[in-house]
């Protein structure tokens, strides 16, 4: 019972895992089909059945989990313990709390075992690349950061004086917030200039937004791609093409010395050959 529930390496426990997410994405459309007033009156009895249902199933599977750990308590004061739980206790609190079986929508954080399933610690590489390219442009970013912050400080104020209090600027935080929304080419409309010259001053603050908005962009992308480029050369050839004699398995990393899958010994590494050099 424990390999077919906690681990999704086996091909049984890979499909209770499977079964498991879509039996989540299926309760939750039921209870966000319940929401639906037309469809509440036409088919509440059976969108309750059907949710009844699914909250037994979850508190079977709950049950199992804690009978086939060694430490049920630690299980169940742990994160995903905590979130099993609170998938269930809704539909029963209802008995007791009308209403409260609007938080069975909680159900959708127990999809985060679909990160088990589909095996993104494979994609562990690429999240480093994008968290050391985020660190490497933090100086830049906050640099762009403190430009549009000036840039927002100015203009307000400008619209401050040229708008006044009379067409709802009433303060520089007030002005500020409009030039914020404005440049952001979010336009909310509550805040409107009304002379030519605010007119013509939000239509520079519009053309600047676009512009402002790819530059965290680009700046990430640069240090992705740079990164990106300086990993295809030395070590990282030579982690992509080492592989196991026993098994047949690749990507090796470039100091091990047995096979992460059989466990044999690998064969020593061999230096890449350069443009110039001669057999």
């Amino acid at each position: 019972m424990f390999d077919v529930i906690f681990e999704a390496d086996t091909p049984a426990g890979r499909r209770f895992d499977i079964g498991l997410v879509f039996a989540i994405m299926l309760s939750i459309l039921v209870v966000v089909l319940d929401s639906v007033p037309g469809l509440h009156r036409e088919y509440g009895e059976t969108l309750n059945v059907v949710e009844w249902t699914f909250t037994l199933l979850f508190s079977v599977e709950y049950l199992a989990r804690l009978a086939c750990v060694q430490r049920p308590w630690r299980y169940a004061a742990g994160f995903y313990g905590v979130i099993d739980l609170l998938a269930v206790l809704p539909t029963y609190f209802s008995l007791l709390l009308p209403g409260s079986n609007l938080f069975l929508d909680i159900r959708i954080l127990r999809l985060l075992r679909v990160f088990r399933i589909f095996k993104l610690t494979l994609y562990i590489e690429e999240y480093t690349r994008l968290g050391e390219a985020l660190s490497a442009s933090r100086r830049k970013i906050l640099v762009f950061l403190s430009v549009v912050l000036m840039a927002i400080l100015i203009l307000g104020t400008v619209m401050y004086v040229v708008e006044g209090p009379k067409n709802g600027y009433t303060s520089i935080p007030v002005a500020m917030y409009w030039a914020t929304v404005t440049m952001t080419t979010v336009g909310y409309g509550d805040i409107t200039p009304h002379t030519q010259l605010g007119k013509a001053i939000a239509s520079f603050m519009m053309l600047l937004g676009w512009g402002i908005l790819a530059v965290p962009t680009g700046i990430v992308t640069a240090e992705i791609s740079a990164r990106r480029g300086d990993r295809r050369v030395g070590p990282a050839r030579l982690l992509a093409t080492r592989k196991c004699e026993a098994c047949g398995s690749r990507g090796h990393e470039a100091g091990a010395r047995f096979c992460k899958d059989c466990g044999r010994e690998l064969p020593a590494s061999k230096p890449q050959a350069g443009p110039g050099s001669s057999s």
